[in-house]
């Protein structure tokens, strides 16, 4: 099965649709959710699972190291330059999606169909995103448990506003403190807040911020 991933001009037209919020369940987590229509791709990226690979002594629920192959299903960069922003959601025959930034993550899980037609949020039995606080070397944390600053200064993989994630609420304080914007918890993040941060323009790659 192929999986179409659109280019950041497609993301952007996002902020020019009508959005109906709704009450959407992820299977670990109910969040409000939003069927967003969303323009046809300029471009379409493969982007296919990662297999859960038993030989790996990790449990088929459990964050996994980023391939570096692997690419994000919903901008088509590639998670592993960029793990202090990486998030992965895990399905429950063990495929495992990873995304650039909680951004692309929220977007996924907002509008499954359209990023993997024929999947549902229902099968999901996990997700993680990366702790701002512990970045490199990675710390995975549960997403529906993290704290995400919204508003703040700190510019993601797309060069453009993103959602830093902490695992403790301090921490995500002191970050806005510092930095600017909001501490929100994951039933927070609506859609309205993720589509006025999905990027918009080119499908270019640029220096990030390293240190969230």
């Amino acid at each position: 099965m192929a999986y179409c991933c659109a280019r950041r001009k497609a993301l952007g037209g996002m902020l020019l649709a009508g959005i109906t919020v709704g009450t959407g369940v992820v299977g670990w987590k109910r969040f409000a959710a939003a069927p967003v229509e969303l323009p046809e791709a300029e471009v379409c990226l493969d982007a296919p699972p990662s297999a859960y690979d038993p030989a790996s002594g990790l449990a088929l629920s459990a964050a996994r190291p980023i391939p570096v192959d692997a690419r994000c299903p919903v901008c088509g960069m590639f998670p592993a330059r960029s793990k202090e922003w990486a998030a992965q959601v895990i399905f429950n025959n063990g495929d495992a999606h990873f995304f650039d930034s909680p951004v692309s993550f929220f977007l996924f899980v907002q509008n499954m169909e359209r990023f993997m037609p024929g999947r549902g949020v229902q099968e999901v039995v996990a997700a993680y995103v990366t702790d701002s606080a512990q970045p490199t070397p990675p710390a995975w944390i549960a997403a529906e448990s993290a704290f995400y600053v919204h508003g703040s200064n700190a510019l993601g993989p797309m060069r453009s506003g993103n959602l830093p994630a902490f695992s403790d609420a301090g921490a995500a304080q002191a970050f806005a403190q510092r930095r600017g914007g909001q501490v929100l918890a994951y039933a927070q993040v609506d859609a309205q807040i993720v589509a006025s941060l999905a990027p918009a323009g080119s499908h270019q790659h640029a220096e990030i911020d390293k240190k969230p």
